[in-house]
């Protein structure tokens, strides 16, 4: 693995951010993106990079996210339906689909929003939005605060990473700190994110 960040760290700025960009794009596509560890990503980029490419990491993610859910809610919108009942519908499972409109039919746009940090719902929430006639506007709208919010998360618990494993001896040391920290710190907001979505659906 140590290897393997550093040659991401020796990839030139531009098309290191261009990879990071499109990682991001499929982790926004149903079941691609569970395959593809967005917050790893964003962690392992700007933990092997310098602090100021910390912007450029800010700006590949959101326009990555809003590319794959914009695609993601197109498709909903115009195969929404036939898609459900379709193999890949059944992949997906109803019980995750009827969840992701349930929650979209109390929540709104707020649950677009904490989309981004929700693995998984974070594909299918666009999906369903587009299949439920969402205005495309208010989808943008909610998804862009989202994945701004989700983005400078990431890229800030990165850089805490980067900051603490620095401290450690030896470059191998620092990369393994700046993963470690950025995941713990990453899992605790996670978790309550998810505590604050359980407590709106409920209410709902």
């Amino acid at each position: 693995m140590q290897d393997q960040l550093i040659r991401i760290g020796e990839l030139p700025p531009g098309l290191l951010m261009t990879v990071l960009g499109v990682v991001m794009l499929l982790d926004a596509i149903p079941l691609v993106g569970v395959l593809v560890p967005g917050d790893v990503a964003v962690l392992a980029v700007v933990g092997v990079s310098r602090p100021a490419a910390g912007a450029g990491a800010y700006a590949a993610v959101v326009a990555g996210c809003l590319a794959g859910w914009s695609v993601t809610f197109l498709v909903g919108r115009l195969f929404g339906d036939r898609m459900r009942h379709s193999r890949l519908g059944s992949w997906i499972g109803e019980a995750r689909w009827a969840a992701a409109e349930g929650v979209l039919r109390r929540g709104g746009g707020r649950m677009v929003l904490v989309a981004p940090f929700l693995p998984v719902f974070n594909a299918l929430l666009p999906l369903a939005a587009g299949g439920l006639r969402m205005s495309y506007r208010r989808f943008l709208a909610s998804a862009t605060l989202g994945a701004a919010l989700w983005a400078g998360l990431y890229v800030l618990l990165g850089s805490l990473g980067r900051a603490l494993g620095g401290l450690l001896p030896g470059e191998s040391f620092a990369m393994i700190g700046t993963m470690t920290v950025g995941l713990l710190l990453g899992g605790l907001a996670l978790l309550t994110t998810r505590r604050r979505l359980r407590a709106v659906t409920t209410a709902g």
